[in-house]
C-alpha cells in the first residue's frame, strides 16, 4: 500500500497573518503525526501573498521543533536560488537537531516571478546549473573526504536523503541518472505526469542508497463527510488557480457556494486541467478515486495537498483521508 504524506504551504487564509498559517502548519503536522502520515513537506516560494513558508528551512525547524517521530522537508528547495553550501548547512543543522527525520527536496524553478527573482539576486540561467549543484550538494553532505577544501558545518556526514522534484521531463531524467527518488508536482501541472514516470522509471540507475526507482506524486485531496460539502471546499483552490490565470495572486479565499459564478467558460477548462489530479468528496469517494489514480500510476507514495479555507475542516479532511489509509482501503496497483 502506497504511504501518505502532507503537503503543506502554509496557507494564509483571506483575513489572517501569516503568524496564523505558521501556528496552523505546527498543527496540521502534530495532528499528521498521530494519524500516521509518514512525511510533512513544505515549499519554497516567494511575493505570494497567500503562502507563508517562503523561509523554508527555517519553517520545517519550527515544526520539526513540535513534532517527534513524524519526518519534515522541502518539496521543495528551489536550488537556483542558493547556493548548495548554505543548503548543505542549512538542512546540515536541520539533520543535527532532528537526526532521521529530515528529507531535502530539490526543485529547478524559481518559486516566484522574474521582477521577485532580481530581489533574490539570482538570475534565471541559475537553473542552467542545477544538475551540478545538485552534485555539489550531495558531496557536502557525504562523508568527509581527503583534500576536501571545502565542508557544511554542520551537514557533512549527515547524509540527509534528497528528493529531485519536477513538473517536466528534464527533473524524471536527471533523477533516474543520478538514482534518487523522484516527486511529480501532479497537484498542479499533471500535462507530463505519464511520460516522466516512464522516463524515469525506464532510464533509472541504480544508487548505493537508493536500490530501485521510488516515486511519489502529489495529489489533492478534499474530503468531507458529504460530496457536497467537499465539492464546496474544493472552490477555495479552485479560486486561487483562477486568480493565478487572471495575474492575481491572493490570499486563499473562503468558499463560494457557486463556483460557475466566479468563473469564464475558458478559465474553468485550464483549472480543471491544472487541477485534473484531485479526489474531493466523502470518504468513498476519495477512496475510489485515489485508487484509481494508484492503479494509474503506481506510485509509491502520495504527498497530499489540501487548500481548505477553514482550519478545522482541513484537519477534518486529513482525518477522513488517514482512515482510508490505516484500514487499507487504497492499495497502489503495480508497476
Amino acid at each position: 500500500m502506497a504511504d501518505f504524506s502532507v503537503f503543506d504551504l502554509a496557507f494564509i487564509t483571506q483575513g489572517s497573518k501569516p503568524a496564523d498559517a505558521l501556528h496552523h502548519s505546527l498543527d496540521l503536522a502534530q495532528h499528521a503525526e498521530k494519524w500516521g502520515y509518514k512525511r510533512f513537506w513544505l515549499a519554497e516560494h516567494h511575493n505570494f501573498p497567500g503562502i507563508a513558508s517562503a523561509a523554508t528551512a527555517v519553517v520545517i525547524g519550527y515544526v520539526a521543533g513540535g513534532t517527534q517521530t513524524i519526518r519534515v522537508g522541502s518539496g521543495g528547495i528551489m536550488l537556483p536560488n542558493h547556493s548548495p553550501l548554505v543548503i548543505a548547512e542549512q538542512f546540515g543543522t536541520l539533520e543535527s537537531l532532528y537526526p532521521g527525520r529530515i528529507d531535502l527536496g530539490l526543485g529547478r524553478a524559481p518559486g516566484t516571478d522574474q521582477r521577485t527573482l532580481e530581489y533574490l539576486r539570482r538570475s534565471p540561467s541559475s537553473a542552467d546549473q542545477f544538475p551540478q549543484d545538485v552534485l555539489e550538494l550531495q558531496e557536502l553532505l557525504g562523508p568527509f573526504l581527503p583534500g576536501q577544501a571545502v565542508q557544511a558545518v554542520p551537514g557533512t556526514g549527515t547524509q540527509v536523503p534528497i528528493w529531485i522534484l519536477g513538473s517536466s521531463l528534464f527533473g524524471a531524467q536527471l533523477a533516474a541518472e543520478l538514482g534518487l527518488p523522484y516527486a511529480f508536482a501532479s497537484h498542479f501541472a499533471p500535462g507530463d505526469l505519464t511520460r516522466a514516470l516512464e522516463i524515469y522509471r525506464s532510464g533509472y540507475k541504480p544508487s548505493a542508497r537508493w536500490k530501485k526507482p521510488t516515486v511519489m506524486l502529489g495529489v489533492n485531496v478534499i474530503a468531507a463527510d458529504q460530496d457536497e460539502e467537499a465539492r464546496r471546499l474544493f472552490t477555495s483552490i479552485q479560486q486561487s488557480f483562477t486568480n493565478i490565470q487572471r495575474g492575481t495572486r491572493s490570499q486563499l479565499p473562503p468558499p463560494v457556494d457557486d463556483i460557475a459564478d466566479y468563473w469564464s467558460p475558458l478559465e474553468e477548462r485550464m483549472a480543471e486541467q491544472r487541477l485534473s489530479c484531485s479526489s474531493v468528496g466523502s470518504k468513498k469517494t476519495v477512496e475510489e478515486g485515489l485508487e484509481a489514480f494508484l492503479n494509474k500510476t503506481g506510485a509509491d507514495e502520495l504527498m497530499v495537498s489540501t487548500a481548505i479555507y477553514d482550519h478545522t475542516a482541513r484537519l477534518h479532511s486529513y482525518e477522513i483521508l488517514a482512515d482510508i489509509h490505516q484500514r487499507g482501503k487504497v492499495k497502489s496497483g503495480q508497476h
